[in-house]
């Protein structure tokens, strides 16, 4: 019986075939066992190459400026790696506090913790670490010959004057100033370094622009004109080398918005027919007008930095209801998210400062950033609570402001760490 043709295949041809069938299978074999593990490398390698491209490109999208002002060598030394010193953590500092409320003047009794009785003194014994490198210690000899016969300006509220005031007692193991205010409203105040030539100033201006104690549509409402300068400082810039601009809380009182003196809404008014807007909407606008101020300053060469959004921490009810900060320690990395109206805040701010560095550039001024918000977060421990003095309210729990010494003396360790950068 005849095998059907091609059933039959010679033994030498048979060892052929099955030796490539083998070598083919071993091929196949090593294939699917190598791609996978090429494509596990390559999608880590992805992943990891896009993480970081998604984080520097959402650094990028917040602001095009933060990498030129707010990375540091890292920790390698001489590796030349950088980190964001504004992305990091509180760490035990026994060595603190650098001054005490006895040993510095400047102190107001809003914010002279020790002073009215505070039990605890563990807030004032934390440093910010950030991650991958460290933070110098403010240096106040440093900052004295950086600013010798040179000036700065605190811009805003009276958190920023919170900021001047912590500035004045680090420097005062070196010199104290001389009080030559022109005037004697407290919210307008000038300080004379003899030794280094150095004036500071602080100049009040809670909303930045143009406002009206009572709006003259006949409601008790303050009204912002969003669109106009506040000149009590706008005028007063020309002769500074550098300006911290900042604001905040103030905000988030009822206001009435106003451009080009006409109503345009307003924030928490109740006024029929007139729209409701969160508070980073007037904001937003706020910085925008202070920033065009600045531009429109022919005369004014100096650096502005921007100091972003200090949260309060009020607990168990708002400011006039009871609420409070009683927390004795910072909180971790992931027990605080900055989300909701501060989130607003935060962002309408760093956005108004990515669109004035553009147009800075092209009159060769700097715009930089000093992003505190993270770090100050972290601090509910760091207020007076009720072991401060409001000048006409003893009631109600101060958790906005920050005690002396204490969390805020690190925003002057940014600031030593940027001017340092220029």
């Amino acid at each position: 019986m005849m095998k059907p043709q091609g059933f039959e295949i010679p033994l030498r041809k048979l060892y052929k075939s099955q030796k490539i069938t083998l070598q083919k299978a071993t091929i196949i074999i090593l294939l699917i066992t190598i791609i996978p593990l090429f494509r596990k490398i390559y999608s880590s390698s992805s992943s990891s190459s896009s993480s970081s491209s998604s984080e520097v490109t959402k650094h990028d999208e917040i602001s095009e400026i933060t990498a030129a002002s707010s990375t540091t060598e890292g920790s390698g030394g001489g590796s030349g790696l950088k980190c964001d010193i504004f992305a990091g953590e509180w760490v035990p500092n026994p060595e603190a506090p650098y001054y005490t409320n006895t040993s510095c003047w400047v102190i107001q009794d809003q914010q002279n913790c020790m002073k009215y009785g505070r039990p605890d003194t563990e807030f004032m014994r934390w440093r910010w670490k950030p991650y991958g490198c460290d933070l110098p210690n403010f240096n106040p000899s440093q900052f004295l010959e950086i600013v010798r016969g040179k000036s700065m300006a605190f811009v805003g509220d009276s958190v920023g004057r919170n900021q001047m005031q912590s500035l004045i007692c680090l420097l005062s193991k070196v010199e104290y100033p001389l009080d030559v205010s022109y005037t004697t409203d407290d919210r307008f105040k000038r300080f004379q370094y003899k030794i280094h030539n150095f004036t500071l100033a602080s100049f009040w201006t809670p909303f930045l622009v143009k406002s009206k104690e009572h709006d003259p549509t006949g409601t008790s409402l303050e009204s912002l004109y969003l669109d106009e300068f506040d000149e009590s400082w706008t005028t007063q810039i020309d002769e500074f080398n550098y300006l911290i601009v900042s604001g905040g809380h103030w905000f988030f009182r009822q206001l009435i918005y106003r451009h080009n003196s006409s109503m345009i809404g307003c924030h928490m008014c109740m006024v029929r027919n007139l729209t409701d807007y969160p508070a980073s909407y007037g904001y937003r606008l706020a910085f925008r007008t202070a920033f065009r101020a600045i531009l429109s300053r022919e005369k004014f060469k100096g650096i502005t930095y921007l100091r972003t959004f200090s949260p309060g921490h009020y607990e168990g009810g708002e400011w006039n209801r009871g609420g409070n900060c009683l927390r004795k320690r910072p909180f971790e990395s992931n027990e605080a998210i900055l989300e909701g109206v501060y989130l607003g805040m935060y962002n309408a701010q760093i956005e108004e400062l990515r669109a004035a560095e553009k147009k800075g550039r092209e009159r060769g001024l700097k715009f930089r950033l000093i992003d505190a918000t993270h770090a100050m977060l972290l601090r509910p421990d760091g207020h007076p609570s009720s072991y401060g003095r409001w000048h006409s309210d003893t009631k109600s729990n101060d958790c906005v402001h920050w005690c002396l010494p204490g969390p805020i003396d690190t925003w002057n360790d940014f600031l030593l760490n940027l001017m340092k950068m220029e």
